[in-house]
């Protein structure tokens, strides 16, 4: 297990305002309770942005023949819908909501080249409501594979998440299972598949991201 590099500004932060508060409770002379309150919360926290950020090794293994599971979280959407900024055709949307306690790391679905990408500023409405996916501060990514067909995968911000990160661009050729973003403090990604691919998951199923296999080609 090791700290996610997207998490030292919030650890800094955090430790500051723990070591803050602390001094004050000391420097009035506080009460034992609201001294021990203090001590409580401060590890509350500490403990909590140290889960949200980890980033646990994975050994993922390539396989063309797969999509794999870009993030960790729960299946909460597989349907038919009309997918209108790339592809402009019918899809199988499958989505995975990541709660906060959920590892935030997104990981390629399948290697290939990022033949689109583009950024989104958008709302920030819980990440489970239907119009997440169109209005919501997001990035749209597509991969086209050495069998030419391309996935699209899309980072959501929800109502916590208000900072998307991602590390490709058009034109790079990425592995799957490797990393291409992470999204902060609760979210959703979406994944778009041809009509007719094989889904290997249900509703409500829990997922892990590099290693749960989502469809197969």
């Amino acid at each position: 297990m090791k700290f996610h590099k997207e998490g030292y500004t919030s650890l800094a932060i955090t430790i500051l305002f723990i070591f803050i508060i602390n001094a004050i409770a000391d420097y009035y002379d506080a009460s034992t309770l609201v001294k021990w309150v203090l001590y409580i919360f401060s590890a509350f926290l500490f403990i909590t942005i140290v889960q949200f950020f980890r980033s646990p090794r994975k050994n993922i293994s390539v396989d063309d023949h797969i999509i794999l599971c870009p993030a960790d979280g729960k299946v909460v959407v597989i349907e038919e819908t009309e997918e209108t900024e790339y592809f402009n055709d019918k899809r199988i949307q499958v989505s995975i909501f990541m709660s906060p306690v959920n590892v935030h790391v997104n990981r390629n679905p399948i290697s290939g080249i990022v033949s689109y990408f583009k950024y989104h500023p958008g709302k920030f409405l819980v990440a489970w409501h239907p119009k997440s996916s169109t209005d919501n501060e997001r990035t749209t990514v597509v991969v086209k594979h050495q069998n030419n067909t391309e996935v699209l995968f899309r980072q959501i911000a929800g109502a916590l998440a208000r900072r998307i990160v991602w590390y490709v661009k058009e034109g790079d050729t990425v592995t799957q299972g490797n990393e291409f973003g992470f999204i902060k403090f609760g979210s959703r990604v979406d994944i778009f598949l041809p009509l007719g691919t094989q889904i290997d998951v249900n509703i409500n199923d829990k997922v892990i991201g590099g290693k749960t296999t989502i469809a197969r080609f």
